[in-house]
């Protein structure tokens, strides 16, 4: 389907305010999506869409967010399930409480989104819903295992609810992109490198091993352009990876490579 037959289309995207998500947003509105970007706090951010507040953990949130768009547009067509947040940190040392506000915030955050614009293009007969992952939800990676199993909760998640409402004429898909350079480093939860951990050193390398690496990432503007591309299909696939080659090769050679292989195989790139 061609870009200006879907111009004035109604998007909603999650954690628009910076990185990937204004990314999005800012390429769709390039090309005439009426765009609605959501963010914690949107007081005082500049923006070249429309910006409104939603926190995804708070379900009166999401809400009243939804609401309002109705308000205002009438319709929502497509959402983006962008919002997320990082965490890193030895499994053994992550205090419990943070690794719940990784999931609500990375899985039944948009999960809860996904409830609440439901009804909207059920009523509508037809909605594209694009769920944000991440390619190290295809691997358990070291010290980022919480991140990696909160991104994969919702992959395997949205190919359930794919099957789910198709019948509605309602598409979803994911799009997982590899490491980009934006902000995520800053705003992520880090377990602290404790000076009598078993784990200090290995932890402590890894922790600046992955901060290079969204430093030296993709241009976000690569993962609009591929969002834009999945909109624009008739029938979408369930799954989408965004980034470099090696990053996505890696997914194949997990198919393909015995266990303890790819194992060795991470444990070397990571320095362990």
């Amino acid at each position: 389907m061609k870009t200006d037959t879907l111009s004035h289309k109604v998007v909603f995207i999650t954690g628009g305010s910076s990185g990937i998500g204004k990314a999005i947003g800012d390429y769709l509105n390039q090309h005439n999506f009426k765009v609605y970007g959501t963010s914690r706090n949107s007081a005082g951010k500049s923006s070249n869409f429309n910006l409104i507040d939603l926190d995804v953990t708070n379900e009166d949130s999401i809400f009243n967010a939804v609401k309002l768009v109705l308000e205002k547009e009438g319709r929502i067509d497509i959402l983006i399930n962008n919002a997320g947040v990082g965490i890193t940190g030895p499994l053994e040392e992550t205090p419990t409480p943070e690794i719940r506000k990784a999931f609500e915030t990375n899985f039944y955050g948009p999960i809860n989104v996904c409830k609440a614009v439901l009804p909207v293009m059920r009523k509508q007969n037809e909605g594209l819903i694009i769920n944000v992952t991440s390619i190290a939800g295809y691997m358990g990676l070291p010290y980022r295992g919480i991140y990696s199993a909160s991104k994969a909760a919702l992959e395997i998640a949205t190919e359930a609810f794919r099957m789910e409402v198709k019948g509605f004429n309602i598409k979803m898909t994911c799009v997982a992109p590899g490491d980009f350079a934006t902000n995520i480093a800053s705003g992520r939860y880090h377990a602290p490198v404790l000076d009598d951990s078993p784990y200090k050193q290995s932890y402590g390398d890894s922790l600046k091993l992955m901060n290079e690496h969204v430093d030296a990432g993709q241009d976000p503007d690569m993962m609009a352009k591929a969002v834009l591309k999945i909109i624009e299909e008739k029938e979408p696939k369930g799954h989408y990876k965004v980034g470099e080659l090696l990053q996505k090769a890696s997914i194949v050679l997990k198919k393909i490579l015995p266990d303890r292989a790819y194992e060795k195989m991470l444990m070397n790139h990571y320095k362990l």
